[in-house]
């Protein structure tokens, strides 16, 4: 998906519009642009407002019943899931639709109309992520609203998926797809396959079930099919797209980056046929197949494309694969010594917080703010402590999860609470370092080179 100078747009333009001069080519493609531009921050905005409200308040509060009981049964299943759905597809999903219907190059025309399949597709997203959120909590005629919230989720999928599958190669001058295209296309896969999940999930908490919770056996199969056959793999592939550059590392170990995507695929296959024991180790070998391939601990060898964002840019992305370790470890112990879902919660937490969203809240104000009009970070200190409260948070709720859980030591139920609150904090200051980049920051695309796809490097 490389970038597409005005100059190159003009080349392609004119031989399909002989009448129009270079400067209206020039226009026409500006003019694409910034509607892409607006595109993206709109699901950029609903994204980081899932993230914020919706999903981290919430889990503070879950966590504030748990700590003060010292029960996680005292919380309502359908509030957990509410959190963790919010946070999902709220908020991850809602940064991957959007960055993916960026980054298609020569998706639509420049009118209105050519936009519109996106936008319905934000509106049935965002609308369908709300609902399930809100039928969760309510419990509000969840019978009915349930299954509906799945379905516009996975008809706003589908309409994403239609417009990346009329991208070809040959469309950005390429006769094979790179080898990160293929893990991002092997997410894509589980992505679908979490949607088709969770609509029939859905449909049969409705007609049989007492609440709109998923049982305990289908939430864990669920949970490690959404983390491990989804989100991960996704993170994997865009590593491998940008963090070659953006680290000053050596060129990829392709050959063990494919060979993580296929162990992975085993791991995730094993553990939804039931074999959970030989699924955990599995996914420990794809993560450190993983990490080897991108040569992510490995000494850099050109400098770190840090400029605009903060000096720890480097060290925080190694942290999150870091953390993808000790999740894929604590995998392995909680299906030897899990006895009260504390082994299992800090595995999952530190996959979904160590690493997805300091991934995300890394790469993300790394790349967003160029993307949206070409603006500069609002606030590289903002972002050094939105990383270093959320890591730090990590470290406290992983930890002590554990050892209060378990019922290790009594006195690490006040500790999570404040785990929580690092968490709340950091995320919040993230969300808010978005949204003033795109409130405060001007938009420097008059003064630049036109881009009208994802730029293959970022300077």
């Amino acid at each position: 998906m490389p970038t597409l100078t005005a100059g190159a747009e003009s080349s392609s333009n004119s031989s399909r519009h002989p009448a129009m001069t270079p400067k209206e080519v020039f226009e026409r493609a500006r003019a694409r642009e910034e509607a892409l531009s607006r595109l993206l921050m709109a699901f950029i905005t609903s994204g980081l407002i899932f993230l914020v409200f919706p999903g981290a308040f919430l889990g503070v509060w879950n966590l504030l019943q748990i700590s003060g009981r010292e029960s996680v049964a005292s919380v309502s299943q359908t509030w957990l899931q509410a959190h963790g759905h919010a946070q999902v597809f709220g908020w991850v999903g809602s940064f991957i639709l959007g960055i993916g219907f960026y980054s298609i190059p020569k998706m639509m025309g420049t009118g209105r109309s050519s936009f519109a399949p996106a936008w319905v597709c934000w509106a049935m997203w965002t609308f369908g992520v709300a609902l399930r959120w809100a039928v969760n909590v309510t419990g509000w005629e969840w019978r009915v609203f349930l299954p509906v919230s799945a379905l516009l989720e996975l008809a706003a999928f589908l309409i994403f998926l239609r417009a990346v599958s009329q991208h070809r190669p040959a469309d950005s001058g390429k006769s094979r797809m790179e080898p990160w295209i293929w893990v991002v296309m092997s997410a894509s896969a589980g992505f679908m396959l979490v949607l088709v999940v969770n609509l029939v999930g859905c449909f049969y908490v409705s007609l049989r079930g007492a609440t709109p919770a998923f049982s305990h056996v289908f939430d864990q199969r669920y949970l490690a099919l959404m983390s491990w056959g989804f989100l991960v793999p996704f993170v994997w592939g865009f590593s491998a797209k940008w963090m070659t550059v953006f680290l000053g590392l050596k060129p990829l170990r392709i050959k063990l980056l494919l060979a993580a995507a296929l162990v992975n695929l085993g791991g995730v296959g094993l553990t939804l046929a039931g074999m959970g024991w030989f699924g955990s180790w599995v996914f420990v070998v794809g993560a450190a197949l993983a990490i080897a391939g991108l040569r992510m601990f490995e000494p850099a060898v050109n400098e770190a494309k840090i400029r605009g964002v903060h000096s720890s840019f480097p060290v925080f992305v190694r942290a999150a694969y870091g953390w993808l370790l000790v999740a894929a470890m604590l995998g392995v112990a909680a299906v030897r010594w899990d006895s009260s879902g504390g082994i299992w919660g800090a595995s999952r937490h530190a996959l979904t917080v160590g690493f997805i969203a300091v991934m995300v809240m890394s790469v993300g104000q790394r790349i967003l703010p160029a993307f949206a009009g070409m603006r500069l970070l609002w606030s590289t200190k903002l972002m050094f402590a939105g990383l270093a409260l959320v890591t730090l948070g990590c470290a406290l709720r992983v930890s002590c999860e554990v050892i209060a859980y378990q019922g290790y030591a009594a006195w690490a139920w006040s500790v999570l609470p404040t785990s929580a609150l690092c968490e709340l904090a950091g995320l919040t200051l993230f969300a808010m370092n978005i949204l003033g980049t795109f409130v405060l920051e001007p938009s420097h695309a008059q003064k630049q080179s036109l881009v009208v796809a994802m730029p293959a490097k970022i300077s």
